[in-house]
């Protein structure tokens, strides 16, 4: 039985991590400092050791890291928008909180570490789709953060020879991502927004695009990550490889719910790009990763856990998560 610690499990991605692991039987430990993720989202991973502490503390990492076998390192402060606001805390948390994670992985023996890149190191190149072969371009802190826990990864991998992946996430969605912050990422926002009957706001003119991802993909290219042999260091998209407009969204909300979503559109948000579409020819290749469930069942499949869950109160806005 291998053992697994999962940065920032109590959180969205990291929670469904934990639950899979657990559900496997293997032996999963959690570090969150509760920053943004949440105690109740623990249950979903029943037998999961809890070590609360900050990625920040490179003795707290230590401690997790310690009798570790493999890594998911899903712990970080999200959002384009609230990096925007405090780019300092941000890249602390980001930035030097991975560079403590490969420090401490490296010297506790750990076979594997799999990072949480993000599509955000993309940038506002117009070729589409993206491809790992492209120039990064990051355009906000939070994808500049993002795009440095990646070049660390690289050079843990060539200066140590620690065994690392990278997964770009494409705007991830799915139950248990929190609707109740301003920084909250827009499908579970319009998802409240349909389950309320309030109007969805959308930030621009509703055109900009995005791989929408559903969590059971990423959860399954991450697994695939940890038990394929894959080069060190290596760069991988992890999406659906299709993309919709976030009016798109809209529509197809209603067109599940039945009713008709009214739109309130506000100005654009600094540091949001215009189109995110990944090419995932490399994830299928390398790791023989296929999405298995498609945006509109996913789609479908969020709406029902928000409708028999109920979610927190909502901040005011829409922005699009590009993690």
């Amino acid at each position: 039985m291998a053992k697994f610690l999962v940065t920032g499990g109590a959180g969205f991605i990291g929670s469904h991590l934990a639950a899979a692991l657990a559900a496997r039987g293997d032996s999963v430990r959690i570090l969150d400092n509760f920053a943004t993720g949440k105690r109740e989202n623990l249950a979903a991973a029943p037998g999961a050791e809890l070590l609360e502490g900050d990625l920040r503390d490179l003795a707290a990492v230590r401690r997790a890291c310690a009798g570790v076998d493999y890594i998911f390192h899903e712990g970080a402060l999200p959002s384009v928008a609230r990096s925007v606001e405090d780019p300092v805390t941000s890249d602390d948390t980001n930035t030097r909180g991975t560079l403590h994670i490969l420090i401490a992985a490296r010297d506790a023996g750990v076979k594997r570490v799999v990072y949480a890149g993000s599509s955000s190191a993309y940038g506002e190149s117009a070729t589409l789709p993206k491809h790992e072969e492209m120039m990064a371009d990051p355009i906000s802190p939070y994808g500049v953060s993002k795009y440095a826990g990646e070049n660390y990864c690289r050079a843990f991998a060539k200066c140590y020879g620690l065994s690392t992946v990278v997964l770009r996430y494409f705007n991830v969605f799915g139950p248990r991502q929190d609707p109740g912050s301003p920084y909250s990422g827009v499908i579970a926002l319009f998802c409240k927004a349909a389950v309320e009957g309030t109007d969805a706001m959308i930030h621009g003119d509703g055109e900009q695009s995005r791989d929408f991802t559903y969590i059971d993909n990423v959860v399954r290219g991450n697994l695939l990550a940890i038990e394929r042999d894959v080069p060190a260091g290596m760069v991988m998209n992890c999406a659906t490889g299709s993309a919709i407009s976030l009016n798109g969204l809209v529509r197809a909300l209603g067109g599940i719910t039945g009713k008709n979503i009214k739109i309130s559109y506000g100005p654009p948000r600094t540091g949001d790009i215009k189109h995110s579409l990944a090419n995932i020819d490399r994830a299928r290749r390398v790791l023989g990763y296929e999405p298995s469930v498609d945006f509109r069942d996913g789609l479908s499949r969020t709406l029902q856990w928000y409708r028999t869950q109920g979610a927190a109160k909502t901040g005011p806005g829409a922005p699009v998560s590009q993690r």
